[in-house]
């Protein structure tokens, strides 16, 4: 494998599966045995998954929700999604812990960056949820956070495009996928990678991030030995 410790940013929709909420249950087996094979082969994971597909903070504030609790249900949302992942693992045989930001035992351990580190090098999968912990941060701010706190050497996002496009490539069907990209273009051409606090954050602290298509079987192995299936964002 050409990484050896990893953070996996897996989005909420991507549970979903297509269906825009809930959990898809064969979706999640598909990402548990992904996950599985890529801890046994000896790479180190970390985990961090948006709530999109239970609740969004911002879109909640739009339809009159106050921000700050809006963006706490998002974090409780983000509880639920790394439950039914580490579920999926231990069902399995992978062993895994969730982590949370905030306070929440027994449902998870407080986070703290040398407990996920243990977690991984004792060969479990840390799952990271809550985000930072707090509001107004996205769930790609959390990711880029605890990728750089763990130290990691990539930040794996995980979507349902192959890369970074030109364009978004459901829209636009002239759109063109780089191979690498700089953070300062990514920023400069306004291309939806992450949020600019969690690219800002990536750059500052030279963590690059990967992006590829999460939902084919396969993927993340060929991603993690180096194959060209996506697109690295670095200097």
């Amino acid at each position: 494998m050409k990484f050896k410790r990893v953070l996996l940013k897996l989005s909420g929709e991507s549970l979903a599966a297509g269906t825009g909420h809930g959990i898809d249950t064969e979706r999640l087996n598909q990402y548990a045995r992904q996950i599985k094979e890529m801890a046994e082969a000896g790479v180190e994971i970390g985990i961090v998954i948006g709530g999109g597909n239970i609740f969004r903070g911002l879109s909640g504030a739009s339809k009159g929700f106050d921000r700050v609790k809006g963006d706490q249900m998002g974090m409780l949302a983000t509880v639920i999604n790394s439950l039914a992942l580490s579920s999926a693992l231990e069902a399995v045989g992978q062993p895994s812990k969730v982590l949370t930001a905030i306070n929440m035992f027994p449902i998870g351990e407080q986070y703290s960056k040398w407990k996920a580190i243990d977690v991984m090098k004792a060969g479990g999968v840390a799952i990271i949820s809550c985000g930072t912990g707090n509001p107004y941060f996205t769930t790609d701010t959390g990711s880029a956070l605890r990728a750089i706190e763990i130290e990691a050497e990539v930040m794996m996002k995980g979507t349902r495009v192959d890369g970074v496009y030109t364009a978004d490539p459901e829209k636009d069907p002239t759109a063109k996928r780089f191979e690498q990209i700089s953070y300062d273009e990514v920023m400069a051409r306004g291309l939806k990678v992450m949020d600019l606090t969690a690219t800002a954050l990536c750059k500052e602290n030279n963590m690059p991030i990967y992006v590829f298509n999460m939902d084919i079987p396969g993927n993340l192995s060929k991603a993690l030995s180096g194959e060209p299936v996506g697109t690295l964002v670095t200097v």
